[in-house]
């Protein structure tokens, strides 16, 4: 009797706590989903109100930014419940079930332990500059980084239903853990502080283990961050909040939320199916046709969901029957990654959106700048896929009747306004790029709900959590890399760097070919963004004190990077193309090698013929 009397209680205590977690887990996708809708709706009154009224809206900027860190700190937390954080699994993939379990526990058990730490240190922060004002509606300024320590909470609860959802294990991890850290923090009067190099070589020791360990990433920069500021013996540690607060207070940083909602809406709406079969209508008779409409579909697509898993579902998910048939689903794996990697330069993207938020190169130049090297790789793609079907004698469709042509091309007009509309806005100075952005995620809603009704009232629910996640996911790491960043220049590793550039004595081209191998290395670890997040404030100031134009280096970056992300057998994005192609990572992989090497001969032109990426901002006047 007493047996079933305790397990009823714990099944009702089961019960309540999982209601009060849904609950809480409901109002943080509404809260995220508000914000969203919130900015957006700032965003458009204002240029409606300058346009219309002339009048602007000042204070909207400041509510905006609010709006802001409500996405990138409560966004962060709602993907980290929904696991899309982004996360190494490398060394996880080739581990018995067992061992990959306690590295799957160890990594909840050190959000946990970030949480709590970020999240006292925040409530210090907030404290400090509470009578701090706005300088417009003079509202605290502490406003806007309450989203962080609330974000902590919910990051807490979420590691401990994780936790507890493992059992005994979490227990014995968590226990280990806490004892390693209680006796580091005993003993530490015996060695803290440390001096020298020590304290940055320890934090990014313990940075790339925790990397491969499956710690996601953002939690892995902020871990490397109070380590250091640990190891140094530092008074506090509110240096953490603040530049992570600080971090998102770019005003470029405001277009992400609406490109990746303006993708999302392409990709769920039916607008980027209708480019798709634009284009192969034009090309899809060519050799290798199905290929080239790839390569072609993705030209047009690539960079405008900020995301190159959103990005590969458009055109993938349209072309994988037709491609698998034809040529394979590992082929079309390969092309498809191939194709990411080049689409890292079109513009609009969120990668430019960053270098320009964290650098000073001007992010009107790099998307204008970006448009001639992906070309160059995507014809360097398209010519290999001609000669192999040549080659090996892959017939040829016939090309497709005029009429058809004209109906294609009739039904692609209105969804080839939206990405025209979003780099056009942009390039001719008629609004900012959030601006520019929010106006087309306007429009895609227009075309998708009331046009082609592809997108119901549930679509377009699931659509803006979805939306907010990723961005949230974004602006965590990016977040989380300013103050990653913050580390790296007080322990002066920009300078550390020039020493060893100038130690090799190599100039130009050693310090390009250096930064590319660099990147594609970090790029695999970190997945991508978060890679350009830290090494770029780094690297495009040495590049310019060399006289190599910044706008020309941060393109060569941000391609790399895509390289890092998609690299067979370890980049994650990879394992994205082979998802959707539904085909083995080994035979893809096997596939992708000719398309890598022609992807990295695409990259040393650009590299070293900076004509193709300094043209067209010279000739639009923005340099």
């Amino acid at each position: 009797m007493t047996s079933t009397t305790a397990d009823t209680s714990r099944q009702n205590y089961d019960a309540r706590a999982n209601w009060l977690i849904g609950k809480m887990s409901d109002g943080a996708d509404a809260v995220v989903a508000f914000a969203m809708i919130l900015e957006l709706a700032l965003v458009l009154a204002n240029i409606f109100a300058r346009h219309y009224l002339e009048h602007s809206y000042l204070w909207a900027d400041e509510v905006a930014r609010i709006a802001l860190t409500v996405l990138a700190f409560v966004g962060g937390a709602v993907a980290y419940r929904r696991r899309d954080h982004a996360s190494v699994h490398i060394v996880l993939d080739l581990l018995p079930a067992r061992a990959e379990r306690i590295l799957v526990v160890l990594a909840d058990v050190v959000v946990l332990g970030i949480a709590v730490l970020v999240g006292c240190a925040s409530i210090e922060f907030i404290g400090s500059s509470w009578y701090e004002t706005t300088p417009i509606l003079e509202l605290p300024a502490a406003l806007i980084a309450l989203p962080l320590p609330i974000s902590m909470i919910l990051l807490a609860v979420y590691a401990l239903v994780n936790l507890r959802a493992h059992g005994a294990i979490s227990l014995v991890v968590g226990g280990v853990c806490a004892a390693v850290l209680l006796v580091a923090v005993l003993a530490g009067d015996l060695w803290l502080p440390l001096t020298g190099e020590a304290p940055l070589i320890v934090a990014l020791a313990l940075f790339f283990v925790a990397i491969l360990a499956g710690i996601p990433v953002g939690f892995v920069l902020l871990l490397a961050t109070s380590a250091y500021l640990w190891f140094i013996d530092a008074p506090s540690m509110v240096v953490v909040p603040h530049n992570m607060v600080n971090g998102t207070g770019n005003f470029i940083l405001l277009a992400v939320p609406f490109f990746i909602f303006a993708g999302l809406i392409m990709e769920r709406g039916g607008i980027s199916e209708r480019l798709v079969h634009f284009i192969h209508t034009l090309v899809g008779h060519t050799r290798g046709g199905l290929l080239q409409v790839t390569v072609a579909s993705m030209y047009v697509v690539s960079g405008l969901s900020g995301s190159k898993p959103a990005d590969v579902a458009a055109v993938g998910t349209v072309m994988r029957d037709k491609i698998t048939e034809r040529h394979g689903a590992a082929e079309g794996a390969a092309v498809l990654a191939a194709t990411a990697i080049m689409g890292e330069t079109i513009p609009p993207s969120i990668a430019m959106l960053i270098v320009g938020s964290i650098t000073n190169v001007s992010v009107a130049a790099m998307f204008i700048g970006g448009m001639l090297p992906a070309a160059v790789m995507a014809i360097c793609l398209m010519a290999m896929i001609w000669y192999r079907a040549r080659r090996d004698g892959t017939p040829t469709t016939p090309r497709p009747p005029a009429r058809v042509i004209a109906r294609a091309c009739l039904h692609s007009i209105l969804p080839l306004t939206m990405p025209g509309m979003l780099l056009g806005g942009i390039l001719f100075g008629v609004a900012t790029p959030t601006e520019v952005a929010a106006a087309a995620v306007l429009y895609g809603l227009v075309l998708s709900v009331f046009v082609y009704r592809r997108m119901s009232w549930a679509t377009f629910k699931r659509t803006i959590i979805d939306a907010s996640a990723l961005t949230g996911v974004l602006l965590f790491i990016f977040a989380a890399a300013s103050a990653f960043s913050w580390t790296l220049t007080v322990a002066s590793l920009p300078q550390r760097l020039v020493a060893l550039l100038h130690a090799t004595g190599g100039g130009n081209q050693v310090f390009m070919i250096g930064s590319i191998l660099l990147l594609v290395v970090v790029g695999v670890l970190l997945e991508g963004l978060p890679s350009l997040n830290v090494l770029a404030p780094l690297l495009i100031p040495i590049a310019g004190s060399l006289g190599i134009n910044e706008v020309h280096y941060a393109l060569v970056l941000i391609i790399t990077m895509g390289i890092g992300g998609f690299m067979p057998l370890v980049g994650v994005g990879f394992y994205v193309c082979c998802a959707i192609m539904r085909c083995d990572i080994e035979s893809a992989s096997r596939a992708m090698l000719p398309y890598l090497t022609v992807i990295v001969a695409g990259l040393l032109i650009v590299a070293f013929v900076p004509w193709f990426s300094l043209v067209l901002p010279r000739l639009f006047g923005f340099m």
